[in-house]
């Protein structure tokens, strides 16, 4: 699998538990706080469903899940033997997606602590 791919999903999934883990006060308010993020995220993802069958509106709600763009690459890659070069489409948006969940969890926890 491509390393690249690997690294930006690992980075939106830390910035997301991170940003999570933020704002929540207790862990039990982290561990609900992620318990009700990744249902979700898991049901829109298109492991079950295939987006293109979702409404609309939930389409444009899973662009902001980076499990969906995984999931694309994993299947191009294990499945159709898809090049490098066309899993930049599902790199970009992970690396997007991690840049602002770090980053908005940097501010959280700086928030939190002064």
């Amino acid at each position: 699998m491509n390393p690249r791919i690997f690294s930006a999903f690992v980075l939106a999934a830390i910035g997301v538990g991170l940003m999570i883990s933020s704002l929540s006060r207790t862990p039990q308010q982290a561990l609900l706080g992620a318990f009700l993020f990744m249902v979700p995220a898991v049901i829109l993802s298109g492991f079950a469903t295939p987006i293109a069958n979702m409404p609309t509106i939930v389409q444009w709600l899973t662009c902001s899940n980076p499990l969906r763009y995984f999931l694309v690459a994993v299947r191009g890659i294990f499945l159709e033997a898809a090049p490098p070069g066309l899993l930049i489409t599902q790199f970009w948006p992970m690396a997007v997606i991690a840049a602002v969940t770090l980053g908005a969890a940097a501010v959280l926890f700086r928030w939190r602590v002064n």
